[in-house]
């Protein structure tokens, strides 16, 4: 049921991390990848890593705060594989962290466009490459902070990520008649470059650690699994959900 055989997928924010270990359990699973994200050399790294398993992938360099990214990285799925079935619009910046009142216009605008516009730019044009096929799975990176809990000093990034839950919701309505499911992840503490972020002492990962249930960070690979179950057809009846890969962190007291 896991199988994306003849599948098109696009992954953004494909250099490192979950974007980076969902490309390459997506080409595992048998689809053709259009990988994305601003630096050139790990993307092609990962385009070789994918070849030489005999997986089938493509890069396109760009930021995806910029339309045009989104515009091109569709326009490479057509042109390199003939098409589009899956999207997982991934990208996505911490940003500033700081008290509020302090927080620039400019960061918080940055952010913003990081993590949300560059989600909806991603859904606006691999929507309709999806319908001409009949169907799609688009999959957005939010996150449990902001939603089922609060942290200080990250109210962009908080408000942001919400703000994708509310874009999932909206395009599921619309595009769920056209057989287009649009889901959310939101994972808890994962071991990536930026979740290093918050982790960049003992003292800090041990605190974040012990917030889970499960008491550790997720390994982006494990969070990559829950992205495969949305892309395939494991998941056809779910559309809108905003799916907790959390580790527990959210329910967790102890």
């Amino acid at each position: 049921m896991n199988s994306l055989k003849n599948k098109v997928a696009i992954v953004t924010g494909a250099s490192s991390g979950i974007g980076r270990a969902t490309a390459l359990l997506f080409a595992r699973m048998g689809a053709s990848v259009v990988v994305g994200a601003r630096r050139e050399s790990e993307l092609n790294l990962l385009v070789d890593e994918i070849e030489k398993t005999g997986g089938r992938a493509v890069a396109v360099v760009g930021d995806a705060k910029d339309e045009s990214f989104a515009v091109a990285m569709v326009q490479r799925a057509m042109d390199a594989f003939g098409g589009l079935d899956i999207a997982f619009n991934n990208a996505g910046t911490l940003g500033e962290m700081s008290p509020t009142t302090q927080l620039s216009a400019t960061s918080w605008l940055d952010t913003i466009n990081t993590n949300l516009s560059s989600a909806f730019y991603g859904a606006k044009h691999q929507i309709p490459a999806m319908l001409a096929r009949g169907a799609g799975s688009v999959i957005f990176t939010s996150t449990f902070v902001g939603y089922t809990a609060g942290f200080p000093g990250v109210a962009a990034y908080a408000a942001s990520k919400a703000g994708l839950i509310g874009l999932t919701q909206s395009l599921a309505t619309e595009f769920g008649p056209a057989n287009v499911r649009v889901n959310a992840i939101l994972p808890g503490g994962t071991d990536t470059p930026m979740g290093k972020q918050m982790t960049d002492s003992p003292e800090a990962l041990s605190y974040v650690e012990n917030l889970h249930a499960l008491k550790r960070l997720a390994k982006p690979e494990e969070i990559a699994q829950s992205v495969l179950h949305l892309a395939s057809d494991a998941s056809s009846f779910m559309t809108g959900a905003a799916m907790l890969v959390d580790g527990g962190i959210s329910i967790n007291r102890s």
